[in-house]
């Protein structure tokens, strides 16, 4: 018998690869993810209005980056006047373009630095944070251990993998693969800390999702075929807003990658979390907006 390391090597790298493919084409012919200033976010000379006073924060999802998650949703916040930032976190070495999949521990600490750079630079009190799929969940754990409470006014996760995945119960398969979940930990870090039941996402939820002074609004969707099921992502907490796009806009079809990437009727809620003293009705119709 083959020994299975031998034998998972392949399957991860086709798991991997199955994932990957499930991004939009633009991803996979991204080349510098380095943003600037001349690519609409990233500007450091920005500076947040009395209207939206703090900037946000946006964090790619796994196998995502800066620039590529996006491309729709920085725009449209930059058009309603934030100002609007991006990093890349999680990295492997050797691996480009594909980021967060390193330890989701050493991830927060990277999304600590980069919101006092931003801090910094724009002078505001606090950030809001946007996270999709992995990004609206990481941040939680910079939230709650690393001092992220007192620097963030929300944090608005889009098909957040705040509970785990189960992947459509694939993961429970996972013990009749010996060394499977070890070869996953051991190569891709950041996916195993995503599977239900983890040592990670154990230590994160205990005692309680969410942590006073700051506003949690989870964005999912029925369609989700990653963070399964689309209920774990919903967050328990005094200060927690559950939205389920469908009871919104019952014909939307957007899944795990497009909520996060063109769901303009997702965007809408996000802006709506950003600035709820001028929120307005997210309706079917959000999606022309």
């Amino acid at each position: 018998m083959l020994p299975w390391k031998r034998v998972l090597r392949p399957l991860t790298a086709l798991l991997l690869t199955a994932a990957i493919a499930t991004v939009p084409a633009t991803v996979a012919h991204a080349g510098d993810t380095a943003v600037t200033s001349s690519s609409g976010w990233n500007d450091y000379s920005c500076k947040p209005s009395a209207t939206h006073p703090r900037p946000v924060v946006l964090v790619h999802g796994t196998l995502a980056n800066s620039v590529d998650n996006w491309l729709a949703l920085a725009p449209y916040l930059e058009d309603r006047g934030y100002c609007v930032f991006s990093l890349d976190y999680g990295q492997l070495s050797g691996v480009p373009v594909f980021y967060g999949l390193g330890p989701i521990d050493k991830s927060a600490q990277q999304l600590s630095a980069y919101v006092d750079k931003v801090l910094t630079a724009t002078g505001a009190a606090k950030v809001d944070l946007v996270g999709h799929s992995q990004g609206g969940m990481m941040p939680r754990y910079y939230l709650k251990f690393l001092g992220g409470a007192a620097k963030v006014n929300a944090l608005v996760g889009i098909a957040p993998s705040n509970h785990g995945t189960d992947l459509d119960g694939f993961t429970n398969l996972l013990p009749y693969f010996p060394g499977a979940a070890d070869l996953i930990s051991a190569a891709t870090p950041a996916l195993a800390d995503q599977v239900v039941g983890s040592a990670f996402l154990t230590k994160l939820n205990a005692g309680g999702d969410t942590v006073p002074g700051v506003h949690y609004t989870v964005l999912a969707t029925k369609y989700d075929e990653v963070v399964t099921p689309y209920s774990s992502q919903f967050l328990s907490g005094s200060d927690v807003h559950n939205v389920l796009l469908q009871n919104l806009c019952a014909v939307d079809l957007s899944e795990h990658a497009l909520v996060g990437l063109t769901d303009r009727v997702a965007f809408h809620e996000v802006a709506n979390a950003l600035d709820p003293a001028h929120a307005t009705a997210t309706t079917c119709l959000s999606a022309l907006g």
